[in-house]
């Protein structure tokens, strides 16, 4: 009777381990979430904490989420995804730079569907891993507009810039 018992208690104490290790699986880090579906937001936090980590092992300070640049951000990505084409950064920029914000730089991109996929682009790229290692910026926001119907499908606008005037 005792070896059943010990038998019953050690089924049931690995039937929960195994609960538990599917449960893990089962819920993705916000870096793999896909942007590619309606309603779908990129993590800001995750991406600031992603960003600066990537900044400091380069000897950079941290950056801030600031919630106009991530209005702006957000603006800037739907726009691209209303017009289902990629646009320029010099117009974004010139318009953070009128709004006070001091050396706005950005990573305007298309077609990646995680943060994670976006961020290993942008270092690989020398135009855009200069923005995420703006030794002048201070200040973060981003931001993903969804269109299903677009060979994009996701747009991607980062904003980086230093203090306000």
């Amino acid at each position: 009777m005792k070896s059943l018992i010990c038998l019953s208690l050690a089924a049931f104490v690995l039937a929960g381990c195994q609960s538990d290790q599917r449960q893990a699986r089962s819920q993705t880090p916000s870096f793999y979430a896909s942007m590619a579906n309606p309603g779908a937001a990129v993590d800001a936090a995750m991406a600031r904490n992603m960003i600066g980590a990537y900044r400091r092992n380069n000897g950079l300070g941290p950056l801030i989420l600031d919630p106009e640049l991530q209005a702006a951000a957000q603006a800037e990505a739907d726009a691209m995804a209303a017009a289902d084409r990629p646009s320029s950064a010099d117009a974004l920029k010139s318009r953070l730079s009128s709004a006070g914000y001091v050396a706005p730089a950005a990573n305007l991109s298309a077609g990646y569907h995680t943060l994670a996929e976006a961020f290993s682009g942008w270092r690989e790229s020398p135009q855009h891993n200069r923005v995420l290692l703006d030794s002048k910026a201070t200040r973060i926001g981003i931001a993903t507009a969804y269109t299903p119907n677009s060979k994009y499908k996701v747009y991607w606008v980062l904003v980086v810039a230093a203090d306000r005037r």
